[in-house]
C-alpha cells in the first residue's frame, strides 16, 4: 500500500523540520512537501498531491484558517488537520466548519501524529479528547439561541438510531467504538454516518460533533 502523503503548512522552520524527521519514523507516512505560508497551499498541492494536509493557522501572510476554507472549497480535497497551541486561537471552529479533518495540538506525541493522520486520511476524522474539550466550551462559551435552534432543527431530522450514532460521533468515538456502543456493525455505522452527513448536509464527522454540541 502506498504511503500516506502529507504537505506542511508552518511559517516555523523549525517546526517544519521536526514534523519532517518525526514522520519520516513511520514507514506509511511521507512528506510530500513543505511550504511557510497559506498563499503558498494551493500551488503545493496541485504539485505535491498531498492526501493530507497539516496546517497551522498563524502566519504571516494568509492564515490557516482562510486556507483551509479555500483548500477544501476544491473539487476533491485532501483533508486538512489544523496545528495550533490552543492559546489565543478563538476562531477554531472556523477551520471544523469549512471541513478541517481535526485539530492536533503542537505538543501532541509523534506517535498520536501519525495515528490522527493515518485516520484522517482514511476518511475518519479525529478530535482529541482536549480539543473536544475546548471545542464544546467555546460553543457554550457563544450561547447564541439562534445557533442553538438551528442546529437543534438540524438534529430533529434525523431518525432516533441516526441521533445516537451523532452523539456518539460527537464524543470523538471511532465507527468501531461506536458500533460496540450501540451493537452495530462497523459496516452499519458508516452507514448511519452517511445518512447523517447527507440529511444534514455536511462533509465529514467533526462538522457532526459541532451540530450536537451547539444543539446542547
Amino acid at each position: 500500500m502506498a504511503p500516506v502523503r502529507v504537505l506542511l503548512v508552518d511559517d516555523d522552520a523549525l517546526v517544519r523540520a521536526g514534523l519532517t524527521m518525526m514522520l519520516a519514523e513511520f514507514d506509511d507516512l511521507e512528506v510530500a512537501g513543505a511550504v511557510s505560508d497559506g498563499a503558498e497551499v494551493p500551488a503545493a498541492v496541485n504539485t505535491c498531491r498531498p492526501d493530507v494536509v497539516l496546517m497551522d493557522i498563524r502566519m504571516p501572510g494568509v492564515d490557516g484558517l482562510t486556507a483551509t476554507e479555500s483548500l477544501r472549497a476544491r473539487r476533491d480535497p485532501p483533508e486538512v488537520i489544523v496545528l495550533t497551541t490552543f492559546d489565543t486561537d478563538a476562531h477554531v471552529l472556523r477551520a471544523l466548519r469549512a471541513g478541517a479533518g481535526g485539530f492536533l495540538l503542537k505538543h501532541t506525541p509523534p506517535a498520536e501524529i501519525a495515528r490522527a493522520v493515518r485516520r484522517v486520511a482514511a476518511g475518519e476524522p479525529i478530535l482529541s479528547p482536549e480539543v473536544l474539550r475546548r471545542m464544546m466550551a467555546m460553543v457554550a462559551s457563544g450561547g447564541a439561541d439562534p445557533v442553538r435552534e438551528r442546529a437543534r432543527a438540524a438534529l430533529g431530522r434525523l431518525s432516533p438510531g441516526e441521533r445516537e450514532v451523532a452523539l456518539l460521533v460527537a464524543q470523538g468515538r471511532t465507527n468501531q467504538e461506536v458500533g460496540t456502543a450501540l451493537r452495530m456493525s462497523t459496516a452499519t455505522v458508516k452507514a448511519y454516518v452517511s445518512r447523517i452527513l447527507t440529511k444534514l448536509d455536511l462533509t465529514n464527522r467533526v462538522q457532526v460533533a459541532i451540530v450536537v454540541h451547539e444543539a446542547s
